[in-house]
């Protein structure tokens, strides 16, 4: 392939001839890695790095103009990505609104609604207009699967500093609309210091168990200083939860070490120590690090006599 210059800004598979490229030669640089797509119709090149300010001049060139980016769209240039990796593959489809009076968009690769807004719903990120990440947060907590919605919610409220109090402002305004049931459930349950996707599914496991929730994100202090962050523990009883999602083969020799390590030191100083790997959220393998978690819970201390 003879050397190609491209932008450094987002493009478009409309802008190829101008850039000298074709088709063909676009996807041999997004096999080969040179290129990624942003969304579904744009592109940029993968020394740039990822940002906001990035997705959001990539959905600025393929959205409707007078449409508003929603849903997991807006979530993605929030800075929120929720689309899964066989999405990411073809590129992720838009999502997008028009107000009432306005017509759905009809492009091809576009999943266009219409929908009620208000004006402090949208907001303009680099260009393009979009849900707040308030807003989107409350769309997504009724469109999404239940475990993604909460793991989205969680993150958008993360990153924007939301609470469930800020939230749970807005669940009056979806009354009777599809989904709300779901909101209003995870909105009570909403935890900005939940810091990953499959901590917020560790989580809503343990709710669902009818077990007491425990504190993301706290951090053990040896000798005054911060020590060791446990991702879901339960202080004073000593016990911690953590979601290990790597694989064996994914983890340096030095990151096995510090793991060992630390949970060695946890155990040593009476931590009872579970661990949730990413097939543990069905069936059995569920069951088992609950049954394990309960046991723990049962077996704390207690000032009952009998």
């Amino acid at each position: 392939m003879p050397t190609i210059t491209l932008p450094d800004r987002p493009f478009t598979a409309a802008e190829l001839t101008k850039l000298g490229l074709n088709r063909h030669q676009l996807r041999r640089l997004v096999a080969d890695g040179a290129v990624r797509r942003v969304v579904r119709g744009a592109y940029v090149t993968t020394e740039l790095a990822d940002s906001v300010e990035i997705r959001a001049l990539a959905v600025a060139l393929v959205i409707d103009e007078g449409h508003v980016a929603v849903d997991r769209t807006a979530a993605l240039v929030h800075g929120v990505d929720t689309y899964t990796l066989a999405e990411h593959e073809l590129g992720p489809s838009l999502e997008t609104c028009a107000l009432r009076g306005r017509h759905p968009t009809e492009r091809s690769g576009v999943d266009g609604r219409t929908r009620d807004l208000l004006p402090e719903d949208i907001t303009v990120v680099a260009g393009v207009r979009v849900t707040t990440p308030w807003r989107t947060a409350l769309d997504l907590g009724c469109h999404l699967r239940r475990r993604e919605a909460y793991a989205a919610m969680n993150a958008l409220a993360r990153a924007h500093g939301l609470t469930a109090t800020d939230l749970a402002r807005g669940v009056a305004r979806f009354r009777r609309r599809r989904g709300v049931v779901q909101l209003r459930e995870l909105v009570a349950l909403v935890d900005p210091r939940v810091e990953s996707e499959r901590e917020s599914w560790t989580l809503l496991e343990i709710h669902d168990a009818g077990l007491p929730l425990p504190t993301p994100q706290l951090w053990i202090v040896v000798d005054g200083v911060p020590t060791y962050r446990l991702d879901l523990a339960y202080e004073h009883l000593r016990i911690c939860v953590e979601y290990d999602g790597k694989d064996a083969h994914e983890r340096t020799p030095e990151q096995k070490a510090y793991d060992e390590a630390r949970r060695a030191w946890l155990r040593e100083h009476g931590w009872v120590v579970i661990v949730v790997r990413s097939g543990d959220f069905t069936g059995e393998a569920r069951d088992r690090w609950i049954r394990e978690l309960r046991a723990a819970l049962q077996s704390g201390y207690t000032s009952r006599r009998w």
